[in-house]
């Protein structure tokens, strides 16, 4: 075999948390959620009363708030924690750094500094639009990390991170003058803060390119595994590095556009899952990658739903939520002392 399971320190713990354990308690997980969100609401749902109108086959309000609200809210929330879970995963394995995610290598960024100057210069512009030129711009901003980079020492791990959060600064603060000088402050804040309460039928399928950019993730999950390894084993085994390095940018960028057009920036996504499922599952992506769009989709509802309970009626945006258990779980990883290599006998 290519690649071997490697046990790690915190499946040799728990033994009995196999990936596919580990999957089916994030697929219950993930229903429960899935229930709890298309119950909550300020609007009244009743879910005898949807029964009642799909056996009797009669008109109700029941009905239709869940196929033009609470369903496409739902689905969008999955489709978002998944895609840019996966984005930070193969981000991360490729990279060969486990403190980035897209917002830290200026494609989040980027994407909103693209979508602010397509709405100043081409208002009139359709959503397919406004995503190519977010993804252009993310693209942009990617390039620009990669290459800033390539001066670090090899071995400071932690300066990656440090220098993505100085450089999406950057970013965002250009932003923030071009929107102060064109008055559209407001508009930014938008796309800033990640939001499903405006989510409808007809608002939210783009995201369903996410998925497909997962799906294809998940084809070329032994290559990128492979490009991880290091270039010199990439070039033996006859992977194209340059390839697949040009595919991950592309897919990170396109992913954040599409999230960022649709609901806005949603921090840490792709940093804490990714460190989740890999202390627990290793690093090999065709096996880890199920599990990350499984735990990313999770993690992403449940934040919406405390975001809708906390203060309800009123809603605390998913951005806050999960940038608050975010930061803390960035701070556990960055300050974490890692454990001394056993001595030899």
């Amino acid at each position: 075999m290519l690649f071997k399971n490697r046990t790690t320190p915190v499946a040799a713990k728990f033994p009995w948390l196999t990936p596919t354990v580990l999957n089916v308690l994030s697929f219950v997980l993930l229903t429960a959620l899935v229930l709890t969100s298309l119950s909550l609401g300020v609007a009244d749902f009743s879910w005898q009363g949807l029964w009642q109108a799909l056996t009797q086959q009669a008109d109700s309000s029941d009905l239709q708030l869940l196929l033009v609200s609470r369903l496409p809210r739902t689905i969008a929330i999955i489709l978002t924690g998944a895609s840019l879970a996966v984005a930070g995963m193969i981000l991360q394995v490729v990279l060969k750094n486990r403190f980035v995610d897209p917002s830290m290598v200026g494609a989040t960024q980027g994407a909103g500094l693209g979508l602010l100057l397509v709405s100043l210069y081409l208002p009139s512009g359709s959503l397919i639009t406004k995503m190519l030129l977010a993804t252009v711009c993310a693209i942009l901003g990617m390039i620009l990390f990669m290459r800033l980079i390539k001066y670090l020492p090899a071995t400071d791990i932690l300066m990656v991170p440090l220098v993505g959060i100085v450089f999406g600064g950057i970013i965002e603060a250009i932003t923030t003058f071009i929107a102060y000088q064109t008055e559209s402050l407001q508009l930014l804040s938008v796309w800033r803060f990640g939001d499903f309460s405006t989510i409808l039928a007809g608002r939210y399928e783009l995201l369903y390119i996410t998925a497909a950019l997962a799906f294809i993730a998940y084809l070329l999950a032994d290559k990128l595994t492979i490009v991880g390894l290091g270039d010199a084993i990439a070039i033996n085994l006859g992977v194209n590095q340059r390839a697949m390095t040009w595919f991950v940018i592309l897919t990170v960028a396109m992913i954040s556009a599409v999230v960022v057009v649709t609901v806005g920036a949603i921090p840490f996504v792709g940093l804490v899952v990714p460190n989740i499922i890999s202390r627990l599952m290793g690093d090999r992506l065709r096996r880890c990658l199920p599990a990350v769009a499984l735990l990313g989709s999770s993690l992403v509802l449940l934040c919406d739903v405390i975001g809708r309970g906390i203060r309800y009626p009123y809603e605390v945006p998913v951005a806050t939520v999960f940038g608050v258990v975010g930061a803390a779980v960035f701070l556990w990883l960055l300050l974490r002392k890692p454990k001394p290599a056993a001595k030899l006998s």
